[in-house]
């Protein structure tokens, strides 16, 4: 007797029922009409052959919505004279996953093997995801995950071992133009029988809007041919009217999160406004939290402008400040004005590597003695030991610099920080030349350790 999940196999993909879907009813029944995915699933792709010829392991197809996971698991199941057991990750549990192995390995006594599909694997926790291994392992079931989100952030790593990962990618407009028409001609499955019309511009206008998903496309455009009825023509205004607003594929916790902030953050190191606004504006509209933007640009004015113009990190905060006072949208602006100061302000790392290069010396040198001449000597005894000892007060001579030792004698001559040749690193050069050149001037008069020139050499030279 087939299981209650076996009974709702059918329903899924039956494409003729009148009541289902039009995105339903449209779905490829054979590998020759999927639409696109040619990287893949095209003549002569290893995967397509390994699917002809009906060895084809687990697989995690990984794909924004409406690139085919779904579809391409049954087809999977169905050119390889499998059973196909849609499993939602969001609705179950690892009990009816238990269920499910059960009736696959009683099926495959029969000789009948069973693909497992799990949509949105992702939702399973990683103590979850564990419940497959041993099904997959043996090959009581072949797995197809399903997910929008990276696999190497959402699933374990002994599950990832024991399956292919597939990369769909989103779906041309070419390639939804060929879905929409499909669906307009198609008189078993589609709206052939209403006798609508839809030229070209109106078609390609769909295909862009939908970013890449045929689901969302088919929708619209169901919706537009039951607002309009039988015999009537789809125009890019009646489409419009149906698809109201396009919401931003965004997910603040998922692998989009990260691609954005470093699109923004790279655009920013690349002296690029436009890229920067419209990344930040892509995030900003998807819902990220302002406040975690607002950080990272801080980071990003510390890391990547840094000293070559010290006002960006004032700027930086600022916008933070004004926003956390403003809110939305109103301290979107002050976002918007500090991305375009960081993307048009001349760059330098230089303090950024040198706090890396301190950090290790730091780490490798641990244990350093403060060289006694810069210690503190707040008591007598202190004093008598030594401590401050030969220090001298650079504010004791007219250009406030008395070149001295301030490294452990292990460190003596490291160099972390070197500025840059922009902006005010320029300055910070010439500075720091011209005290090398007292220093070497200092070295010729007295070369004791740890002494510099007093103020009357300075003077005198």
């Amino acid at each position: 007797m087939p299981s209650r999940r076996d009974q709702s196999t059918g329903s899924l993909f039956a494409g003729s029922a009148p009541a289902a879907p039009l995105a339903a009813r449209m779905r490829p029944r054979t590998l020759n009409e999927f639409v696109g995915q040619e990287s893949v699933l095209a003549p002569g792709k290893p995967l397509r052959e390994a699917i002809e010829r009906g060895t084809v392991g687990s697989l995690i197809l990984w794909g924004p919505p409406g690139s085919g996971k779904t579809t391409l698991g049954f087809l999977v199941a169905q050119t390889t004279d499998r059973e196909f057991v849609p499993f939602p990750a969001v609705t179950e549990g690892v009990p009816r996953v238990r269920e499910i192995i059960g009736e696959a390995a009683r099926r495959l006594e029969m000789g009948k093997g069973t693909i497992l599909f799990v949509d949105e694997i992702h939702r399973f926790n990683r103590a979850q995801q564990d419940a497959f291994l041993p099904a997959v392992e043996s090959g009581t079931v072949t797995l197809i995950g399903a997910t929008t989100e990276n696999p190497s952030f959402e699933l374990n790593g002994a599950l990832l071992s024991r399956a292919r990962v597939v990369v769909l990618e989103p779906l041309s407009p070419d390639h939804i133009m060929v879905v929409l028409k499909r669906a307009l001609t198609d008189a078993e499955r589609g709206l052939g029988a209403q006798n609508l019309s839809a030229d070209d511009e109106a078609l390609r206008w769909l295909a862009v809007e939908a970013d890449g998903d045929a689901r969302r496309a088919l929708n619209v455009l169901e919706a537009a041919a039951e607002h309009a009825g039988p015999g009537s023509a789809l125009t890019a205004e009646l489409l419009r009217d149906a698809m109201q607003r396009r919401v931003a594929r965004y997910d603040k916790s998922g692998e989009e999160h990260y691609n954005l902030i470093s699109a923004y953050h790279k655009a920013l190191r690349g002296s690029d406004p436009q890229g920067a606004l419209y990344w930040l504006a892509r995030m900003i509209d998807g819902g990220e939290d302002p406040m975690y933007i607002a950080r990272r640009t801080i980071r990003f004015a510390s890391e990547d402008v840094g000293l070559a113009d010290p006002q960006a990190l004032r700027v930086a905060l600022a916008a933070r400040d004004a926003y956390k006072m403003l809110g939305s949208p109103e301290g979107e602006l002050a976002l918007a004005e500090a991305a375009v100061y960081l993307a048009t302000a001349p760059k330098s790392n230089r303090v950024y590597a040198a706090w890396g290069a301190a950090l290790e010396a730091a780490r490798e040198y641990p244990a350093e003695s403060v060289p006694l001449h810069i210690r503190n000597a707040p008591t007598s005894l202190m004093k008598q030991l030594g401590y401050g000892k030969g220090y001298q007060y650079a504010h004791d001579v007219p250009d406030a610099y008395l070149p001295q030792k301030y490294l452990p004698d292990a460190l003596e001559g490291s160099t972390f920080y070197e500025p840059g040749t922009f902006g005010f690193e320029r300055d910070i050069a010439k500075r720091m030349a011209w005290w090398s050149e007292l220093r070497e001037r200092a070295r010729g008069t007295d070369s004791s350790p740890g002494k510099g020139p007093t103020a009357d050499q300075e003077k005198s030279e």
